[in-house]
């Protein structure tokens, strides 16, 4: 396993803080999630919590953005945003298929109060801050 250094903007924790209670812990496991998939990636030493487009956001030297957010135009929902221009999502969606709810070809969305398949989230977070190592293979190493 990599020491992995976070390097973490204020931008980042401010817009974490201001989540409603409820989405905040959401959010927070969320975060947990990525900082402990980047931590098991065989070669990652370094990893950027910053905001882009506003969202928190994840950027590590070998891979591509990956954003997380929830909006209060929709919230009963939260979701893990990709670069659309990439092919980590057309990818996603044909490997898991209906196992996840997608938003065309730059989100996974996740229900509030409904459990999160950790196991798949893990595959594509993975794949995501990793990209540009994995995206010449067909399923991008997962």
């Amino acid at each position: 396993m990599s020491e992995l250094k976070i390097i973490t903007d204020q931008a980042f924790e401010n817009k974490l803080n201001g989540y409603p209670n409820d989405v905040s812990v959401l959010m927070d496991n969320l975060r947990s999630l990525i900082i402990q998939t980047a931590r098991d990636i065989d070669g990652l030493t370094e990893i950027k919590e910053t905001l882009k487009w506003g969202e928190p956001s994840f950027i590590t030297p070998i891979g591509s953005t990956l954003r997380m957010d929830w909006k209060s135009k929709t919230p009963n929902h939260y979701a893990l945003y990709f670069q659309c221009s990439s092919r980590l999502v057309v990818t996603f969606k044909s490997i898991f298929g209906n196992q996840l709810k997608f938003e065309g070809n730059r989100a996974i969305i996740l229900s509030i109060g409904t459990e999160i398949p950790e196991e798949i989230l893990v595959d594509c977070i993975k794949a995501t801050l990793m990209y540009h190592t994995v995206k010449h293979l067909p399923t991008l190493g997962i």
